[in-house]
Formats: C-alpha cells, sequence, structure tokens
C-alpha cells in the first residue's frame, strides 16, 4: 500500500498524526525499533543464547522481517470471549488450521494461539511459521461471570509444541493479581531457561477504574504503570491497549502519581500519550506492542492504520491484531493485515 493511500484512509487526520511533534518525550531518549534492535538490547541481558536466537526467530519472519517491527495475529478470543461469539461471523476459524494459515499468508511474523490449537497443528506448521503460546487465560463459562486469568498448561508443554514464545495475560488492579503476578513470574522464568521469548498482555481489569463516565481502563498513567510492572518480571515484549485517557490516579484517587506525568511528559494528543506507555517498558528497550480491539466492521481498515501509526511514531514496536482479521473473509483478512504491516514498512512515517 503505497504512503499516498494511507494519507487517503486517514483523511482528515492525516495531518494531526503524521505532522505531530512530540514535546513531551523527546524521541531522542528512546532505544527505537530497528534491524539492530536484539544486539543493542537483549545482548547485554540476562537472556541466554537460546531465548536470542528465539527472538531473532521473531523479528525474522514475515513481510516485516528484519526491520523490528512485529506483526502478531492473536485469536484465544475462543475462550477469552467465547468461542461463539469470536467465530460465528466467519466459522472457517473454529478450525485451527485457518488461524495458522490466516497468519502465514497474512505474513504475520507469528500467530498466537492455545495449547489446544497449537497442539493440534504442531508438527505441521512449527517450523513454518512462530509458535507464540498463550498460557493462561479468562474462561466465561462460569456463572455468573469471573474475570481471572488462570493457567490451561505448563511451559514446558508450550516448549514441547516448537513455541519461540510464551503469552500470558495479568488483569493488573484485580483481586487477583498477586497470584497472577508471581504465577506469571516464574513462567516467564522457567520459559527463559528452556529459551523461549515472553509476551506480557498487561491489562487492567478492575470495575472501580471507571468513574463519572470515564473508563480508566485505557488511561495513558495506569497502562504506564501496567507496562512497567510486566517489564519489571522480564517480560521481553508487552502487549497493551491504545490509550484513549489520562489522569486515572488522579481521578480515582489511589496510588501514587505526580505532576509532572501530566504537564510535562503526557499531552491529549494520542502519540504523547502512547509514548508515555512506551516510556514505561524502560524507554522501548522492551517493545510494545498496542493490540488491534474489536471488529467494528467497515471502519476497521481506517482504525488499524490509526492504531499502527500512533504506535510507531510513539516508539512502538508494532500491532498485535486478531478480531479486525478473522472476523472476515480470509481473502480480506489478509489485506487488512497488510495494511497494517505497510505502516512499519513506509519509510514516510517515522517517529514523531
Amino acid at each position: 500500500m503505497a504512503y499516498n493511500t494511507i494519507l487517503e484512509i486517514l483523511g482528515k487526520e492525516a495531518e494531526e498524526l503524521l505532522s505531530h511533534e512530540c514535546k513531551t518525550i523527546s524521541k531522542e531518549m528512546l532505544h527505537r525499533p530497528g534491524p539492530d534492535y536484539i544486539d543493542r538490547v537483549f545482548v547485554q541481558s540476562n537472556r541466554n543464547p537460546q531465548v536470542l536466537r528465539s527472538l531473532a526467530t521473531l523479528f525474522g519472519h514475515g513481510r516485516l522481517a528484519n526491520t523490528g517491527y512485529l506483526s502478531i495475529l492473536p485469536v484465544d478470543q475462543g475462550i477469552e470471549h467465547s468461542a461463539g461469539a469470536s467465530f460465528a461471523p466467519n466459522p472457517i476459524y473454529f478450525d485451527p488450521e485457518n488461524i495458522i494459515k490466516l497468519a502465514i499468508e497474512g505474513g504475520c511474523n507469528a500467530v498466537a494461539t492455545t495449547f489446544g490449537n497449537l497442539a493440534l497443528m504442531s508438527r505441521k506448521y512449527a517450523h513454518k511459521i512462530p509458535f507464540i503460546v498463550k498460557i493462561n487465560h479468562n474462561e466465561l463459562l462460569t456463572y455468573p461471570n469471573k474475570y481471572d486469568q488462570v493457567l490451561f498448561g505448563s511451559v514446558e508443554e508450550a516448549w514441547n509444541l516448537g513455541a519461540v514464545a510464551v503469552g500470558a495475560t495479568i488483569y493488573f488492579g484485580s483481586e487477583e493479581s498477586t497470584r497472577q503476578i508471581q504465577e506469571i513470574a516464574e513462567a516467564f522464568e522457567r520459559a527463559h531457561e528452556l529459551g523461549m521469548a515472553t509476551i506480557l498482555w498487561c491489562y487492567l481489569r478492575n470495575s472501580n477504574f471507571k468513574k463519572d463516565g470515564v473508563d480508566y481502563h485505557t488511561a495513558a498513567d495506569l497502562t504506564g504503570q501496567a507496562n512497567h510492572l510486566g517489564v519489571t518480571i522480564q517480560a521481553d515484549i508487552v502487549k497493551q491497549k491504545l490509550p484513549t485517557t489520562n489522569g486515572g490516579f488522579t481521578a480515582l484517587k489511589f496510588g501514587k502519581t505526580h505532576d509532572k506525568v501530566y504537564s510535562e511528559l503526557t499531552s491529549n494528543h494520542p502519540i504523547d500519550l502512547c509514548r508515555y506507555q512506551v516510556a514505561n517498558c524502560y524507554m522501548g528497550r522492551i517493545g510494545l506492542i498496542n493490540s488491534g480491539g474489536e471488529s467494528k466492521g467497515m471502519s476497521d481498515k481506517a482504525e488499524a492504520i490509526r492504531t499502527a501509526i500512533i504506535n510507531k511514531r510513539a516508539g512502538g514496536m508494532g500491532l498485535i491484531m486478531g478480531r479486525k482479521a478473522f472476523q472476515r473473509p480470509m481473502n480480506e483478512g489478509v489485506e487488512l493485515l497488510h495494511a497494517v504491516q505497510d505502516v512499519y514498512l513506509a519509510k514516510e512515517i517515522d517517529l514523531a
């Protein structure tokens, strides 16, 4: 997709997103993605050579190979949102082979999905596209529904499936978060011992994070702190929702923050809000990938491109997009994935 096409799709937002210059946290302070990213950041870390090889496999696959950027297809929604809710719009994805085929045809760096999906497809595809095994989930069959991430298998089993990485979710802010932090910190330590990379879905979950009609689950200050907790337990990559607001700590009157977070380190601009998320990932030493969000139909392409531009210009490392891609015919899903990847391939789009 040509740069001019990106401009057309953005429409009136093009100027705001593509001409913005961050005056909050300077791009010069960031460890930016690039072909030499692993050498610059991880070679000096405690990650062993097997982990470095797994990271290189992840970054060296698909249309974004060796750019330092990532495009990942995540399909764990069959558990997280129920199989019916996720796959009814396109029933071919009840079959896990089609999930992997979409990731391959879509030029993704990797496919992230469940133990069950990858176990059935392991011998056929583990050597054709990097596997990321999502090791914990929130199941929605308990009545009344409860929201808790629990382990669905072992790190050893993910390794046996040929995975290059494990993924996990922590619901920071929830009553169960302390247990989840302990479980996933231990799981990530074991994954690194076995030579796999680690990816953490750093999500917030607390009904009290909504106040006066504002949902602070996507506030830059709260999600930034969730990211900081995630990198502390040695996530190699952090997945986070794009920030849509700010001031969660001050509005909810809990935790600790500083006035400069709001007066100097952030602004109302979406790229500045996302940059604060990147800053909390050790200034980009740990890559931030933002999620693509739910499918809304005709507007999906424009929304996905917008999210990719915000992430890239903020200093992020890519997009992890599922429902927008698999809840439509496969050829359209492939086209959407390519459109997002084209943002990261476009040299005209750089750090703000």
